[in-house]
């Protein structure tokens, strides 16, 4: 069974609460279509130790420039304090080199003023935090701001930064990892704190076994 690798971008200040519903789910086998096909791998610009808003250090598994479309599932991009510098903008350019590939990119909070930015979002919709927030990246993609938590068109996945749930669905979603009535049960147990998921998640585990 061939191993698929989801890469996260970590760059210092990068949100560990952003990507964390992500990742973890990814990691972690239990209710997935088909367990031990899944890891996540870290990217940074260089190989040194970066270190996030929680304070947690952490050294890169790949560095960005030896990182290729072909060996990768999907692109996850947290956000940071400094993605409005313009600091980040060799995460922007992977991003496009992976779109252009064909291999999804994920997007939350600043890491979608980084794309804006680059252009990335001029005719994919899309959302983030804030439309007056993105307006300051200077970017012509106004009209296709989508008012919702996060949005999927294609292989772009954008959301606001206050919902670290809804962003981890449309990742599900969008690599197939867990079966339709299973990511609607997690999404149930972690998005809208019904209990009901969690039993239903059971059932289904159990029905595996």
């Amino acid at each position: 069974m061939t191993m698929k690798t989801v890469h996260l971008a970590v760059y210092d200040t990068f949100a560990d609460w952003e990507p964390g519903h992500a990742t973890a789910h990814i990691n972690r086998a239990l209710w997935h279509r088909e367990p031990g096909t899944w890891q996540v791998r870290t990217v940074g610009i260089s190989a040194e130790p970066v270190v996030s808003a929680g304070g947690m250090r952490v050294v890169p598994d790949v560095v960005l420039s030896e990182l290729s479309p072909e060996d990768s599932a999907m692109l996850i991009l947290p956000g940071s304090d400094i993605w409005e510098t313009g600091a980040l903008k060799d995460f922007s350019a992977k991003a496009a080199e992976f779109l252009a590939a064909g291999v999804p990119v994920a997007a939350i909070c600043g890491a979608t003023f980084g794309l804006a930015a680059a252009g990335l979002l001029d005719s994919r919709s899309h959302t983030s935090n804030d439309p007056n927030y993105l307006g300051f990246s200077g970017y012509s993609g106004g009209e296709h701001y989508v008012h919702e938590t996060a949005v999927t068109d294609g292989d772009l996945i954008t959301a606001t930064g206050t919902r670290p749930v809804d962003f981890a669905r449309e990742i599900f979603a969008r690599l197939d990892i867990y079966e339709p009535q299973v990511l609607e049960a997690w999404y149930k147990l972690y998005g809208e704190n019904d209990p009901a998921g969690f039993y239903a998640l059971a059932e289904y585990e159990e029905q595996r076994a």
